[in-house]
Protein backbone atom coordinates (compact mmCIF):
# COMPACT_ATOMS: atom_id res chain seq x y z
CA UNK A 1 0.00 0.00 0.00
CA UNK A 2 1.50 2.82 -0.93
CA UNK A 3 1.60 6.59 0.71
CA UNK A 4 -0.80 7.66 -2.07
CA UNK A 5 -3.24 5.13 -1.38
CA UNK A 6 -3.19 5.90 2.42
CA UNK A 7 -3.30 9.83 1.40
CA UNK A 8 -6.74 8.54 -0.20
CA UNK A 9 -8.42 6.78 2.39
CA UNK A 10 -7.43 10.03 4.81
CA UNK A 11 -9.18 12.40 2.61
CA UNK A 12 -12.28 9.72 1.97
CA UNK A 13 -12.72 10.45 5.45
CA UNK A 14 -12.45 13.77 5.46
CA UNK A 15 -14.77 13.65 2.64
CA UNK A 16 -17.74 16.52 3.91
CA UNK A 17 -20.66 13.80 2.83
CA UNK A 18 -18.51 10.87 5.40
CA UNK A 19 -17.70 13.53 8.05
CA UNK A 20 -21.87 14.86 8.35
CA UNK A 21 -22.56 10.28 8.62
CA UNK A 22 -19.75 10.31 11.42
CA UNK A 23 -21.33 13.19 12.80
CA UNK A 24 -24.83 11.90 12.55
CA UNK A 25 -24.24 8.83 14.70
CA UNK A 26 -21.66 10.05 16.76
CA UNK A 27 -25.08 12.67 18.21
CA UNK A 28 -27.45 9.81 17.86
CA UNK A 29 -24.85 7.58 20.27
CA UNK A 30 -24.50 10.59 22.45
CA UNK A 31 -28.00 11.57 22.70
CA UNK A 32 -29.17 8.21 23.83
CA UNK A 33 -26.97 8.43 26.68
CA UNK A 34 -27.62 12.24 27.92
CA UNK A 35 -31.11 11.59 27.38
CA UNK A 36 -32.01 8.76 28.79
CA UNK A 37 -34.32 9.09 32.00
CA UNK A 38 -32.81 6.63 34.51
CA UNK A 39 -29.62 6.81 33.62
CA UNK A 40 -29.73 10.34 34.29
CA UNK A 41 -31.73 11.07 36.93
CA UNK A 42 -31.64 14.28 38.88
CA UNK A 43 -30.96 13.21 42.61
CA UNK A 44 -28.54 11.28 41.61
CA UNK A 45 -27.49 10.33 37.92
CA UNK A 46 -25.45 7.10 37.23
CA UNK A 47 -24.01 8.51 34.26
CA UNK A 48 -21.40 11.23 35.95
CA UNK A 49 -20.36 12.78 32.48
CA UNK A 50 -19.73 11.63 28.96
CA UNK A 51 -16.76 12.33 26.12
CA UNK A 52 -17.12 12.13 22.59
CA UNK A 53 -14.43 12.33 19.48
CA UNK A 54 -13.98 11.59 16.04
CA UNK A 55 -11.03 10.22 15.44
CA UNK A 56 -8.01 12.72 14.29
CA UNK A 57 -6.82 12.15 10.91
CA UNK A 58 -3.30 11.80 12.18
CA UNK A 59 -3.86 8.78 14.72
CA UNK A 60 -6.07 7.19 11.25
CA UNK A 61 -2.86 7.13 9.35
CA UNK A 62 -1.06 5.89 11.93
CA UNK A 63 -3.49 3.46 12.43
CA UNK A 64 -3.14 2.25 8.93
CA UNK A 65 -0.04 1.76 8.92
CA UNK A 66 0.00 -0.12 11.96
CA UNK A 67 -2.60 -2.37 10.44
CA UNK A 68 -0.50 -2.91 7.39
CA UNK A 69 1.92 -5.06 10.05
CA UNK A 70 -0.48 -7.17 10.76
CA UNK A 71 -1.50 -7.84 7.16
CA UNK A 72 -4.65 -5.74 6.41
CA UNK A 73 -5.61 -3.36 4.36
CA UNK A 74 -7.60 -0.05 4.86
CA UNK A 75 -9.62 1.05 1.62
CA UNK A 76 -12.42 3.39 1.35
CA UNK A 77 -14.43 0.33 0.24
CA UNK A 78 -13.70 -1.10 3.83
CA UNK A 79 -12.46 1.75 6.08
CA UNK A 80 -15.60 1.78 8.33
CA UNK A 81 -16.09 -1.74 8.58
CA UNK A 82 -12.30 -2.09 9.48
CA UNK A 83 -11.51 0.81 11.91
CA UNK A 84 -14.68 0.58 14.50
CA UNK A 85 -13.70 3.17 16.24
CA UNK A 86 -13.66 6.40 14.28
CA UNK A 87 -16.09 7.76 16.87
CA UNK A 88 -15.43 7.23 20.22
CA UNK A 89 -18.14 7.89 22.98
CA UNK A 90 -17.14 7.58 26.57
CA UNK A 91 -19.37 6.95 29.59
CA UNK A 92 -18.01 7.43 32.86
CA UNK A 93 -19.78 6.78 36.35
CA UNK A 94 -18.58 7.26 40.04
CA UNK A 95 -18.35 3.36 41.22
CA UNK A 96 -18.64 -0.19 40.15
CA UNK A 97 -22.34 -1.40 40.99
CA UNK A 98 -23.63 1.14 38.76
CA UNK A 99 -22.04 -0.56 35.89
CA UNK A 100 -25.03 -3.44 35.41
CA UNK A 101 -27.13 -0.43 34.76
CA UNK A 102 -25.51 1.28 32.13
CA UNK A 103 -24.76 -2.28 30.68
CA UNK A 104 -28.58 -3.22 30.74
CA UNK A 105 -29.55 -0.19 29.04
CA UNK A 106 -27.33 -0.28 26.34
CA UNK A 107 -28.43 -4.10 25.64
CA UNK A 108 -31.48 -2.93 25.72
CA UNK A 109 -31.35 -0.12 22.71
CA UNK A 110 -29.84 -3.10 20.77
CA UNK A 111 -32.49 -5.56 21.21
CA UNK A 112 -35.26 -2.75 20.36
CA UNK A 113 -33.41 -2.54 17.35
CA UNK A 114 -31.81 1.01 16.93
CA UNK A 115 -28.66 -0.39 17.46
CA UNK A 116 -26.86 -3.71 15.97
CA UNK A 117 -23.62 -4.86 17.69
CA UNK A 118 -20.61 -5.65 15.64
CA UNK A 119 -18.58 -7.89 18.09
CA UNK A 120 -19.33 -8.82 21.10
CA UNK A 121 -19.04 -6.55 24.19
CA UNK A 122 -15.39 -7.20 25.69
CA UNK A 123 -14.30 -5.95 29.07
CA UNK A 124 -10.66 -5.40 29.74
CA UNK A 125 -9.25 -5.81 33.12
CA UNK A 126 -6.55 -7.81 35.24
CA UNK A 127 -8.77 -7.54 38.93
CA UNK A 128 -10.09 -11.36 39.50
CA UNK A 129 -12.96 -10.19 41.41
CA UNK A 130 -14.33 -7.41 38.44
CA UNK A 131 -13.53 -10.03 35.68
CA UNK A 132 -16.30 -12.26 38.20
CA UNK A 133 -18.68 -9.48 37.83
CA UNK A 134 -18.43 -9.12 33.96
CA UNK A 135 -18.29 -12.55 33.30
CA UNK A 136 -21.55 -12.95 35.12
CA UNK A 137 -23.47 -10.25 33.53
CA UNK A 138 -22.43 -12.44 30.19
CA UNK A 139 -19.29 -10.34 29.09
CA UNK A 140 -15.69 -11.76 27.96
CA UNK A 141 -13.21 -10.52 29.58
CA UNK A 142 -9.77 -10.10 28.16
CA UNK A 143 -6.64 -8.80 30.16
CA UNK A 144 -3.75 -6.26 28.71
CA UNK A 145 -0.02 -6.16 29.50
CA UNK A 146 -0.45 -2.38 30.40
CA UNK A 147 -3.81 -3.07 32.84
CA UNK A 148 -5.52 -0.76 30.91
CA UNK A 149 -9.15 -1.28 32.10
CA UNK A 150 -12.30 -0.45 30.66
CA UNK A 151 -15.54 -2.29 29.27
CA UNK A 152 -15.71 -1.92 25.59
CA UNK A 153 -19.30 -1.99 23.23
CA UNK A 154 -18.75 -1.62 19.05
CA UNK A 155 -22.13 -0.60 17.42
CA UNK A 156 -23.75 0.34 14.43
CA UNK A 157 -27.03 1.36 12.55
CA UNK A 158 -29.04 -1.10 12.62
CA UNK A 159 -28.90 -1.84 8.73
CA UNK A 160 -27.02 -4.04 6.11
CA UNK A 161 -24.29 -1.56 4.74
CA UNK A 162 -21.10 -3.62 4.27
CA UNK A 163 -19.22 -0.77 4.83
CA UNK A 164 -20.91 0.73 7.70
CA UNK A 165 -20.39 3.41 10.10
CA UNK A 166 -19.20 2.41 13.74
CA UNK A 167 -19.07 3.83 17.20
CA UNK A 168 -17.17 2.04 20.25
CA UNK A 169 -18.76 3.02 23.64
CA UNK A 170 -16.13 2.89 26.22
CA UNK A 171 -17.70 2.84 29.99
CA UNK A 172 -15.25 2.79 32.94
CA UNK A 173 -15.46 4.62 36.42
CA UNK A 174 -13.82 7.69 36.80
CA UNK A 175 -11.05 6.40 38.79
CA UNK A 176 -10.21 4.02 35.68
CA UNK A 177 -10.46 7.46 33.54
CA UNK A 178 -7.65 9.17 35.05
CA UNK A 179 -5.41 6.03 34.95
CA UNK A 180 -6.56 5.73 31.05
CA UNK A 181 -5.81 9.62 30.70
CA UNK A 182 -2.23 9.15 31.91
CA UNK A 183 -1.63 5.92 29.95
CA UNK A 184 -2.85 7.24 26.86
CA UNK A 185 -0.57 10.73 27.34
CA UNK A 186 2.19 8.47 27.35
CA UNK A 187 1.47 5.01 25.14
CA UNK A 188 -0.50 6.27 22.42
CA UNK A 189 -0.42 5.80 19.48
CA UNK A 190 2.79 4.83 20.17
CA UNK A 191 3.98 2.73 23.49
CA UNK A 192 6.49 3.90 25.93
CA UNK A 193 10.33 2.26 26.04
CA UNK A 194 10.53 3.28 29.39
CA UNK A 195 10.44 0.50 31.94
CA UNK A 196 9.95 2.93 34.83
CA UNK A 197 7.09 4.13 33.14
CA UNK A 198 5.65 0.72 32.61
CA UNK A 199 5.70 -0.10 36.17
CA UNK A 200 5.19 3.31 37.36
CA UNK A 201 1.39 2.44 35.31
CA UNK A 202 1.28 -1.18 36.60
CA UNK A 203 1.40 0.44 40.30
CA UNK A 204 -0.92 3.18 39.22
CA UNK A 205 -3.72 0.46 37.86
CA UNK A 206 -3.51 -0.92 41.55
CA UNK A 207 -4.22 2.17 42.95
CA UNK A 208 -7.11 3.17 41.00
CA UNK A 209 -8.42 -0.36 41.38
CA UNK A 210 -8.24 0.56 45.70
CA UNK A 211 -9.83 3.54 44.69
CA UNK A 212 -12.66 2.09 43.13
CA UNK A 213 -13.09 -0.61 44.97
CA UNK A 214 -12.94 2.38 48.55
CA UNK A 215 -15.94 4.13 45.87
CA UNK A 216 -17.90 0.98 46.23
CA UNK A 217 -17.51 0.45 49.70
CA UNK A 218 -18.34 4.02 50.72
CA UNK A 219 -21.48 4.33 48.57
CA UNK A 220 -22.62 0.69 49.82
CA UNK A 221 -21.76 1.73 53.43
CA UNK A 222 -23.89 4.97 52.89
CA UNK A 223 -27.10 3.16 51.37
CA UNK A 224 -26.91 0.88 54.72
CA UNK A 225 -27.35 4.46 56.73
CA UNK A 226 -30.46 4.96 55.11
CA UNK A 227 -32.13 2.06 54.90
CA UNK A 228 -31.12 2.10 58.43
CA UNK A 229 -32.59 5.55 58.89
CA UNK A 230 -35.53 4.63 57.49
CA UNK A 231 -36.34 1.91 59.62
CA UNK A 232 -36.00 3.68 62.47
CA UNK A 233 -37.83 6.56 61.36
CA UNK A 234 -41.07 3.71 60.48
Amino acid sequence: MSTKDIESVIAFYNNADNQARLKSFQSAVLAFFTNHYELNKVSFPIIHSVKTRLKDPEHLKDKIIRKLGEDKIITTENLFKEVTDLIGVRILHLHQEQFSTIHESILNHINQGDWALVEDPKAYTWDPEYKLLYENLGIKTEQKETYYTSVHYVVKPNNTNPNPICCEIQVRTLFEEIWGEIDHTINYPHPTESIACKEQLRVLAKLVSTGTRLADSIFRSNKEHIEKQSQLEK
